[in-house]
């Protein structure tokens, strides 16, 4: 299975663009893919599609879908996380009248081969090891879709099993968007990447932010003398000053979900596969060897190391591309989120033969 590397790099441009600023990540795209954005803005006037993201967790796939949103048109497209519906359900059932109105629901739309009953009984059960059946994925993504107005749709979480993947060739027809193109997205991150955000990662106690100590730092950086090792402060000022921490379990990075990245492996290469639908394939990373010809240095993914200044006592930051090895073992530069999704961009251009 190979994933292109795309050029983004264009000769004899030497303008640069903080990629973490709303305003010139705008200025960005409209440089790199001002014209195909236009083509995407005006197909969407009166069309649609659906696509579905697959990568491995922590790939990204919520972030690329969210930021093609924000930079091609944020009214006619919708990113929906089937993750995030499951997690609702959590709350509908601790709720007597929304769990009231979710029974009647299934009552009279859920098809399948286990009783209702049993359906429910998993509902309550449920843990992130065991997927719920693929009748029951269905009928609430059904459910969920017919509150929206119909709109450009990212479907983020599925196919999440096997028997998911051919299920997905007649998606669109099973939701109702019977004459909508639809396109696979597959997205290829190093595990190396994955591994280093998992154990990086820290969070907000206060306000739930995600931040990552190595790749995605705040504003403020300090240190602490007693544990020995430098922290984040939180930027939202609705925080006064929160210190951000790690969740458990994040120490041992892609450890704890070995299993489940190689499920998606083997999803990725299924649907890799299928006839009947074109496909979008993005890369994360660049070999450095290659990295001057095809990207611009602000589009690589910067890494921090911190240092303790022994007179000031300050914390200084170090900041240098992020290097990491692919899974073919080549030395490599992660992407930021924008190269990507120009990548996207052009791709689904293309796709559409718009």
């Amino acid at each position: 299975m190979e994933f292109p590397i795309f050029k983004t790099k264009i000769e004899g441009v030497s303008q640069k663009f903080d990629l973490t600023d709303f305003s010139q990540r705008q200025a960005y795209f409209e440089l790199k893919a001002g014209k195909e954005i236009e083509k995407l803005r005006e197909y969407l006037k009166d069309k649609s599609f659906i696509a579905y993201l697959l990568g491995k967790k922590n790939s990204g796939k919520g972030t690329y879908a969210k930021m093609f949103k924000e930079v091609v048109d944020k009214d006619r497209i919708e990113h929906f996380s089937i993750g995030d519906m499951i997690r609702e359900l959590d709350k509908v059932l601790k709720d007597k009248k929304k769990k009231k109105e979710l029974i009647s629901f299934l009552e009279k739309n859920y098809r399948g081969f286990l009783p209702l009953e049993k359906i429910i009984s998993s509902l309550k059960k449920r843990s992130t090891k065991t997927l719920l059946s693929t009748e029951l994925i269905l009928v609430l993504v059904k459910k969920e879709i017919a509150k929206r107005e119909k709109k450009a749709l990212f479907i983020d979480g599925y196919p999440r099993d096997m028997d998911q993947v051919s299920y997905s060739l007649f998606f669109r027809d099973l939701i109702g968007y019977r004459d909508d193109p639809d396109v696979f997205i597959l997205i290829n991150v190093p595990e190396a990447i994955i591994d280093e955000r998992i154990k990086h990662r820290v969070v907000c106690p206060l306000c739930q932010t995600s931040r990552n100590l190595k790749v995605h730092r705040t504003k403020t950086v300090e240190y602490d003398q007693r544990e020995k090792k430098f922290y984040l402060i939180c930027d939202n000022p609705d925080c006064k000053g929160a210190r951000m921490v790690q969740k458990e379990g994040d120490e041992l990075g892609i450890e704890s979900i070995k299993k489940r990245l190689e499920k998606d492996e083997k999803l990725i290469k299924q649907t890799f596969s299928l006839y009947g639908i074109p496909k979008i394939l993005l890369r994360n990373s660049v070999p450095i060897d290659e990295a001057e010809k095809l990207v611009d240095d602000y589009e690589i993914t910067p890494g921090y190391s911190y240092e303790l200044e022994k007179d000031s006592g300050k914390v200084k930051i170090i900041e240098r591309p992020w290097q990491v090895l692919d899974d073919q073992g080549i030395l490599s530069y992660s992407l930021m989120p924008p190269a990507v999704v120009v990548s996207l961009i052009k791709q689904m251009v293309g796709v559409f033969n718009l």
